[in-house]
């Protein structure tokens, strides 16, 4: 399994490294192009403006979006949940409108105000250390969406198909059962195409 991390900004090579270390292949992403060859894309946690600003800078938009309409997992943590969104609150356009959830950007407060906490994710673990950094969340999730994880009343984790979000940092942690988790997604679509 070749699973790409979208190098433009971010936490890439923390996510680089979880992919290895569940035994898939990891594929830093830096021109479109790399999309062709990869079975699922991670969109790390990061700044979403700035991220989007390299997204539009380098061409990416209509290629990301694409590779979703292919069918292809796309996992989003923090910031990645952000561009995954259709919907962004108090916000009138979207970044990639993929994942049929809205989001509140920087709901939990500054960045001092980071923490971390151990979450149950429903088919991951039931006690998943969770690292919240001006992380979002969503607030509201279509009907297709499965809601995975809450922290107290708020959608923290939630997967659409073959989209997986996240408002925490799975990559900054050495537990990597989400991401076996994400893989086994990625093995699952690999079957269907």
């Amino acid at each position: 399994m070749k699973i790409g991390v979208l190098a433009l900004q971010g936490a890439v090579v923390e996510h680089a490294r979880t992919v290895e270390a569940v035994g898939a292949e990891a594929i830093l992403v830096k021109r479109v192009e790399q999309l062709a060859e990869l079975d699922g894309l991670i969109l790390p946690g990061g700044e979403s403006t700035a991220m989007r600003r390299l997204i539009d800078r380098y061409d990416f938009l209509e290629s990301l979006r694409a590779f979703g309409a292919a069918g292809k997992p796309i996992f989003g943590t923090c910031a990645g949940m952000i561009l995954l969104a259709k919907r962004i609150n108090n916000q009138q356009t979207s970044h990639l409108g993929l994942m049929d959830v809205t989001v509140e950007r920087n709901a939990f407060g500054r960045q001092v105000d980071s923490f971390e906490t151990e979450l149950e994710i429903k088919g991951v673990a039931q006690d998943f250390p969770a690292v919240f950094i001006r992380a979002p969340y969503i607030i509201e999730a279509g009907p297709g969406v499965e809601v995975l994880s809450e922290d107290t009343g708020r959608i923290v984790a939630a997967r659409d198909g073959h989209y997986l979000a996240t408002a925490f940092h799975p990559e900054l942690t050495a537990d990597t059962r989400l991401m076996g988790y994400f893989v086994e997604m990625v093995k699952e679509a690999a079957v269907k195409a």
